[in-house]
């Protein structure tokens, strides 16, 4: 399986690769939110992982482009995961159609939790904001 990550922190890269690398899972990263696109095209990837603050093209527009490509037919429909920087966060998520999204600080049981439920076609929402 291929998981992409779009972040340009090295910290985020090394947890999200830590927790879903092994022998049946790849990790690849593209450090700017505008380099997604043509890497799911090429990697189509299951699973896309998103940093909300990516340089110039944030986590929230990079999802609403995959959508609006999904919606079209120029992609399949993949599970997409946001990575919020704070609670506050969560409309941003509801508001970019992705399947699910993670409040940071990250740890392995999350994100594995995430990719699980996401790719079975469940969302994956946390924190007392996502209930509401």
């Amino acid at each position: 399986m291929r998981v992409l990550l779009a972040t340009d922190a090295d910290w985020i890269h090394d947890e999200v690769d830590a927790a879903l690398a092994d022998d049946a899972t790849e990790v690849h990263r593209v450090r700017r939110g505008v380099d997604v696109l043509e890497a799911v095209r090429t990697l189509d990837p299951e699973f896309v992982v998103l940093d909300l603050q990516i340089g110039n093209c944030g986590g929230v527009a990079t999802a609403l482009m995959l959508r609006q490509e999904e919606a079209t037919g120029r992609l399949t429909r993949r599970a997409i995961v946001l990575l919020l920087d704070r609670q506050a966060d969560v409309f941003l998520a509801r508001t970019a159609g992705v399947d699910g999204w993670l409040v940071k600080p990250l740890d392995s049981l999350r994100l594995r939790r995430a990719m699980t439920r996401t790719l079975a076609g469940e969302p994956h929402v946390e924190g007392s904001a996502a209930a509401s």
